[in-house]
């Protein structure tokens, strides 16, 4: 019989020991959109072979690996301070996650939030299992890149790019695997706009809840992500280093108001920060300390000029003293 293409469903679990898939359970389920897994790539290794007649040689594979895709809504969980489903994923892509505990006094609004950050060690990796239609595909030692898409009038999304070691697939019940499947915890998402997102500022120029000047803002963690099998070693994904970029797209202002173009010139580095949400338990804060403007360009929207503004986003410990190295902050409260 047909396996029917909208029955699908995909669950993630931190690893213990990299490599040596986990259990997952009902909580591990990761409520996605755009699932796309290539269930089995490798090296192509063509013999080449010397034959007195026309036709191919035999193809052998190398380096086998599973990839898997998925975008997820960027959004709490709806109780303030609780990890969200996506956070398995976030440290997957060399991110540490730090758990603050409520400090406030009793009667003050919880302070209690949920931080992301990129780091360059001690990096986690996920057991992900995807089902598609009774075929189930496990994945261990997953690593990956993400990459933070707004857009106003849309939902914000995280854009995962996930790698791993390969598993055969095997048979497995759907509808036991779906029953296995909670949604449970997670905050439904709000949209990118001027009443939702709230905060903005880059380089100086803020006030995103008085006059709703940015339409995007795209931001790419940019790990470089490698699958190596050596002789003597384990099967491994490595994250061997990250630049981290992204563009913003603002309605043009005069250079009284902020001359843009000089501040590329310049070399300018400043302080670029949003916030999303407005419901207690589902609002995610971006801040990068230091993004570096390369260049300025007009885009129109709606006839209105608007610039393009690509950006680096340069690690935080910039001066060899200051504690850290990362590039920005995810706080999910």
């Amino acid at each position: 019989m047909p396996k029917f293409a909208t029955k699908k469903a995909l669950l993630a679990k931190t690893e213990t020991t990299y490599g040596t898939a986990v259990a997952t359970t009902s909580t591990d389920a990761i409520l996605l959109s755009n699932l796309e897994l290539q269930p089995f790539e490798g090296d192509q290794v063509d013999r080449n072979l010397v034959k007195p007649y026309f036709g191919a040689s035999d193809v052998l594979t190398a380096n086998a690996r599973t990839k898997v895709s998925f975008g997820i809504e960027l959004a709490g969980t709806g109780t303030v301070g609780a990890v969200p489903h996506y956070g398995t994923l976030l440290r997957a892509c060399a991110m540490s996650e730090t758990i603050v505990t409520n400090t406030a006094e009793e009667g003050s609004p919880s302070n209690a939030k949920v931080i992301y950050a990129p780091v360059s060690e001690g990096f986690s990796s996920a057991t992900i299992r995807c089902n598609y239609d009774g075929v189930q595909h496990t994945v261990r030692g997953c690593r990956g890149n993400v990459k933070l898409s707004c857009q106003v009038g849309q939902i914000p999304m995280l854009m995962f790019e996930m790698e791993g070691i390969y598993v055969a697939a095997t048979d497995s019940s759907y509808a036991t695997f779906n029953q296995s499947v909670n949604y449970s915890g997670i905050a439904t998402p709000e949209i990118f706009n001027n009443t939702n997102t709230t905060g903005f500022s880059f380089h100086s120029k803020s006030g995103l809840a008085v006059n709703p000047d940015m339409s995007s803002v795209e931001i790419d963690v940019g790990n470089t992500v490698s699958y190596r099998e050596l002789v003597g070693s384990v099967k491994e994904v490595l994250i061997t280093d990250r630049s981290s970029s992204g563009s913003l797209t603002i309605d043009a202002v005069s250079m009284a108001t902020k001359d843009y173009f000089a501040a590329a010139a310049a070399n300018e580095t400043g302080i670029l920060t949003f916030t999303h949400g407005i419901v207690v338990g589902n609002r995610v804060k971006f801040t990068a300390a230091r993004s570096n403007i390369s260049s300025v360009s007009y885009a129109e929207n709606d006839n209105v000029f608007q610039y393009n503004i690509p950006f680096t986003l340069l690690p935080d410990r910039h001066d060899m003293v200051s504690s850290g190295d990362r590039e920005f902050t995810l706080e999910v409260f």
